[in-house]
């Protein structure tokens, strides 16, 4: 009998030992559990990873400059980190998206990689009907974007792409990412819905695809109804409300004048009237609230309040006093929708802190449903991190 032959390890690599045993799957291990390498190695080196005793723990990237040392990438030692693994993971991305999600009936723009919840730490990748975006949170995947987008441009041809890494990004993480030049507007369409989006803007990716569900299920609640929309940005639920919510009347709230701008083009391209306003929502809502203005739907959804840990009890703070001033603004018997996008606040905080605006407005809320993000932003169940939106549905008495 012949046996097979074995199975041919990858060339051999630099190896980066930890401190400590390895007793976790979290693709994350952090810079105070790593030995720092006798020779330098340059960010986003791909490595072998051994724990204490020297065992092999699996393969990944290694950036000494930071806090996230070192981002496991497998687990299987005959699996090299090169074109052909991204190849399989990509392929993977892309049969969850377009063969189990069916993404491709309902919209044209759709995350295609959602970092460590597609087993690819670093990197998120979005589609915008031809528009494919990129953006890097780690060097590692960064040196690898060549490969990456000719793998991508293999299954959606005719794609233009861009790419960035914000500016923190690349300063935590020791690289200089160097953007093309913003491709045009590209117009996309969910739900029946149209929007413009413009990659290279300030607004992440270009739109805020993970709250596409959310928005279908909002505009559930807007018939006839009137409706206000706190911190709108690009004026996704406002814009839902009154196209596919048939709404009365919807107002649009938001401090950002290039957002609003926006905003206003795609309520246009709808042939919707939307009343975009441009102010901040704690003067404007203490303005309109003694005379006695309520709104039968009201969405709160502000950016992300911190990244770091030392101020999450800032954030808060910030969630409770916009929470309590837009629950005043809800007419009995109405409908909130309100969201935190900021991971390091959990639900059970982000619960916490509406009960107690609840409770000093004066307000009882029912809770109808706790959202997340779509299900093109998946999380690993061993990554809470991953799971970073809350969107609460409320009824308001």
């Amino acid at each position: 009998m012949t046996l097979p032959d074995p199975p041919t390890l990858p060339a051999a690599l630099p190896q980066v030992r930890l401190k400590i045993a390895r007793r976790s799957s979290h693709p994350w291990i952090f810079q105070k559990m790593v030995e720092k390498p006798a020779a330098r190695l340059p960010g986003g080196s791909v490595v072998d990873i051994l724990d204490r005793d020297g065992q092999w723990v699996g393969r990944g990237f290694y950036n000494g400059h930071s806090r996230i040392a070192l981002r496991v990438l497998t687990t299987d030692p005959t699996e090299a980190i090169d074109e052909q693994f991204f190849r399989r993971r990509l392929e993977q991305v892309i049969v969850l998206r377009r063969a189990w999600l069916r993404l491709d009936e309902v919209t044209n723009a759709y995350r295609l990689v959602h970092s460590e919840g597609d087993g690819l730490s670093g990197l998120v990748v979005d589609r915008f009907g031809s528009i494919v975006v990129l953006e890097f949170f780690a060097a590692g995947m960064y040196r690898f974007r060549t490969e990456i987008q000719k793998i991508l441009a293999s299954h959606f041809a005719e794609s233009r792409f861009y790419w960035f890494a914000e500016e923190h990004v690349q300063k935590q993480e020791s690289f200089d990412c160097r953007s093309p030049e913003p491709p045009a507007p590209e117009v996309i369409t969910e739900h029946g819905v149209r929007f413009r989006v413009a990659p290279g803007s300030k607004h992440k990716t270009g739109f805020f695809l993970d709250q596409r569900d959310n928005r279908q299920a909002l505009a559930g609640f807007c018939t006839g109804r009137r409706v206000l929309d706190l911190c709108c940005n690009t004026g996704g639920f406002a814009v839902y409300a009154k196209a596919l919510g048939q709404a009365a009347e919807v107002i649009g709230v938001d401090l950002d004048e290039q957002a609003l701008a926006l905003a206003r083009q795609n309520a246009n391209l709808n042939q919707v009237q939307v009343r975009f306003v441009q102010a901040d929502l704690f003067p404007w809502l203490r303005d309109i609230l003694p005379s006695g203005q309520r709104f039968d739907v009201v969405v709160l959804d502000p950016s992300k309040q911190t990244r770091d840990r030392e101020t999450v009890g800032v954030a808060l703070k910030r969630y409770l006093d916009m929470n309590r001033l837009a629950l005043q603004a809800v007419a009995p018997g109405g409908i909130f929708l309100t969201c935190s996008c900021t991971g390091l606040v959990s639900e059970e905080m982000f619960l916490d802190t509406l009960r107690r605006a609840a409770w000093q407005a004066g307000r009882t809320v029912q809770v109808l449903r706790i959202a997340g993000a779509a299900a093109d932003h998946p999380f690993l169940i061993h990554v809470p991190e991953g799971r970073y939106l809350k969107a609460v549905f409320c009824r308001v008495l």
